[in-house]
């Protein structure tokens, strides 16, 4: 493979004018593509197969006028009892009629007439109903919805529109553009050079904007949830900035080592792209391996996320190339672009891990070979440090809860919020998380017959609060029953409640009785996702030792580097179930309310650290791998392995926090904790597992690190991630200048 990329990377730097123009057409048609053919994205998550999904399916079909997007209006009066005099019955009807007007609704219920009031006569719920679903519904129509009521808040009253009508995409906005930036002010560090920086960060924001045109051009014909574009923006940037981060670094290497431009290049491109390959095709095969949950939504947000991972690996290796070669030696700094012309080009200049400031006279006083150094020299104490941390920040870890987001725990200030909080002020936390159980018969005597004993049971059900009259369909085969529970949609108990109901009815004979909801929906929705947990970690553990064991030919490598990222996630569940679900610390990272982690997040986090994880593997053991080969001692090959990879990793790590970062200041929580969580488990791969306890592990492993048995060397194939085929190559050629 090295060889291949090594071609590829020369070609690409020769024809250059070629390889920009066809990377800048594809931008130009995806854009077209995405202005033309994107549809809206969905904000609910369905999960066919599952009870709730079953019954939501068949309220579609028996209540037809009701399948649309429901909104619910919450009003409070300026006193206590106003609702039953004729003031505030006038103020309410004025509001029903102003709702059942607006444009997309098909009717607004009087809550006087349906006893949707509270109990102090303070309080009323205005059910509303659209014609369109959730995601069909426009942003005028929207606007429309949260204006209602102008006359009531003239009167004193209180109005506070809500309900699922409000779900919206979340908005990207300043706070990502502050990671861009932290990240290019480290890209200048590192690099020493404007243009260096500046390339490296052109040619990732190409690769994010095919990478995100392409995704919603797509869209038109794939349901995509509205969190599913937003992870694949962080991934893309993060992955696209590391990856030309890493070739272009191994290039200005080459260039120091007298490479003339296009050999520097194909170097480059064969040795550290090599490695950009195979970080790459991990990621995308741990998010495409999400297909395996055999969750929807899970699977499309997974192949979203690996269809721009992949569009940073095809930029990385040929556009980045192509753009190294119109720069020539100024990616250097200055005082090193004439000491690289007068080098004598080097006939071994291959190493797989990429040294920013490499010279010919090689500093080993740097910061790297310092703490690789320690490390090996203290590696027992170091080893228990790193795991007894570890161990600590992951105690939270099982405290754990998941649930789908709610308006509970929406920012505060925001119409989801404020509804829901005036909703649980005059009424109670369980109305905010009603039950809808639909009973089916084969015959409206059927149901008609079982309605009244499936109610008896809702009744006598602990933690139920109420119970609302039957509603049937128009051939009478089908009834709802409204359930309100005492406790809000994410407390444990109303999950307990879930479960209590449908043990107590599936004892119904004449009819079949099923629960669910928004709150049921999310309970199933996380029980399936934590059930498919193990699964998914087993397997992507599976994966890790396998392809480092193709990488590394060697048994113990490739089970330390698993053994490291289950440390890696536990440390980084820990942490966000601290904040986000705890709220130590939450003020922090701008989180109102602590609540329950969303389901997908541990599944996703396993699925995007696993090949994060693999990429700063690859970049440090390759080199320590290639120096024990070359008759280093284990010690030594360590040393120089941490040494030359420290510098770019942490910058690489250093970028990819600043990217995910980002987006702990948007208001979404989703968002929130998806960038809060991908950054603190980037910063303890990076810096606590991979450039701590593994150096010290190999040290302590020694020779012994990279033992394999024959049989086992012969019966895998060898991929060349290190580029030993690339060197022979490369040793029956001489380099001509270009």
């Amino acid at each position: 493979m090295a060889t291949l990329l090594y071609r590829l990377g020369r070609g690409a730097l020769r024809r250059r004018r070629l390889v920009v123009a066809l990377w800048l057409v594809v931008l130009v048609g995806a854009g077209l593509a995405a202005a033309t053919l994107s549809g809206p994205t969905a904000g609910n998550l369905t999960m066919p197969g599952t009870e709730s999904q079953r019954a939501l399916d068949l309220l579609a079909e028996q209540f037809p006028a009701a399948s649309g997007a429901t909104g619910t209006i919450t009003l409070k009066a300026p006193k206590d009892g106003q609702l039953a005099t004729p003031q505030g019955q006038a103020v309410v009807q004025e509001l029903v009629q102003q709702a059942g007007t607006l444009p997309g609704v098909v009717g607004a219920v009087n809550p006087l007439q349906v006893g949707a009031v509270s109990p102090n006569g303070r309080y009323a719920l205005v059910q509303v109903q659209f014609a369109s679903g959730a995601n069909e519904v426009t942003g005028e129509q929207k606007a429309a919805y949260e204006e209602v009521g102008a006359a009531a808040k003239a009167q004193g009253w209180q109005v506070a529109p809500g309900g699922e009508v409000l779900s919206g995409e979340p908005e990207v906005g300043s706070t990502e553009a502050l990671g861009i930036l932290v990240a290019a002010i480290v890209l200048i560090v590192t690099f020493g050079s404007l243009v260096a920086a500046g390339m490296t960060m052109l040619n990732a924001l190409i690769g994010v904007g095919v990478g995100m045109a392409g995704l919603f051009a797509l869209s038109g014909v794939v349901e995509l949830t509205s969190s599913a574009p937003i992870l694949a923006l962080m991934l893309g940037l993060a992955v696209g900035i590391d990856y030309s981060l890493f070739i272009t670094s191994r290039h200005r290497q080459n260039l120091l080592d007298g490479l003339p431009p296009d050999e520097a290049v194909g170097r480059a491109v064969g040795t550290a792209g090599s490695a950009v390959v195979f970080a790459g095709a991990t990621v995308v095969i741990a998010l495409a391996g999400l297909a395996v949950v055999d969750i929807p939504f899970l699977t499309v947000m997974g192949f979203a996320a690996a269809g721009t991972v992949t569009v940073a690996v095809l930029v990385a290796i040929t556009l980045q190339p192509a753009l190294l070669g119109f720069a020539g030696r100024r990616v250097l700094p200055r005082r090193l672009r004439a000491v690289s012309a007068d080098t004598t080009p080097a006939t071994d200049a291959l190493a797989s891990t990429p040294d920013v400031d490499a010279a010919p006279a090689e500093d080993r006083t740097r910061f790297g070979f310092r703490w690789a150094r320690f490390v090996t020299r203290f590696r027992v104490p170091v080893i228990l440090a790193g795991l007894l941390g570890l161990g600590l920040l992951a105690l939270p870890t099982a405290d754990m809860r998941l649930a789908l987001p709610g308006a509970a725990t929406a920012a505060v200030g925001s119409p989801a919020r404020v509804a829901n909080d005036l909703t649980v002020e005059g009424f109670g936390p369980g109305l905010t998380g009603r039950l809808a159980v639909v009973v089916a018969g084969d015959s409206p005597q059927a149901t008609s017959a079982a309605v009244p004993q499936v109610t008896a049971l809702l009744q006598r059900t602990e933690n139920v609060l109420a119970v609302a009259p039957p509603q049937l369909s128009p051939d009478g085969r089908t009834a709802l029953l409204g359930v309100v529970p005492k406790t809000g949609p994410t407390d444990k108990a109303t999950e307990t409640l879930v479960h209590d109901v449908r043990r107590s009815v599936s004892g119904i004979r004449d009819a079949d009785v099923l629960l669910t909801g928004v709150t049921a929906i999310g309970i199933d929705v996380s029980e399936k996702l934590s059930d498919a947990l193990p699964v998914y970690l087993l397997l992507v553990v599976g994966l890790s030792v396998l392809l480092l064991m193709l990488v590394f030919r060697s048994l113990l490598v490739p089970v330390k580097a698993a053994l490291g990222f289950l440390l890696t996630v536990a440390a980084t569940f820990g942490i966000t179930v601290a904040v986000f679900q705890q709220g130590h610390l939450a003020d922090l990272v701008g989180l109102d309310t602590p609540g329950p982690l969303i389901s997908f997040l541990p599944i996703l986090l396993i699925g995007i650290l696993f090949g994060l994880a693999m990429d700063y593997e690859v970049f440090l053991v390759s080199r320590m791998r290639e120096d024990f080969v070359h008759g280093e001692t284990a010690r030594e090959a360590t040393i120089s392995g941490m040494g030359h990879g420290a510098r770019v990793v942490t910058a690489a790590a250093l970028i990819m926090m600043s990217v995910f970062g980002g987006f702990v200041f948007l208001e979404d929580p989703v968002i929130k904790s998806m960038g809060f969580a991908l950054a603190v488990g980037v910063a303890v791969d990076a810096f606590v597992v991979r450039m701590t306890i593994v150096p010290a592990v190999m040290s302590l492993l020694g020779d012994r690190a990279w033992w394999l048995p024959r049989w086992l060397s012969r019966a895998l194939p060898n991929v060349d991630i290190e580029g030993e085929g690339l060197r022979a190559h490369l040793t029956t050629q001489t380099p001509t200048r270009v």
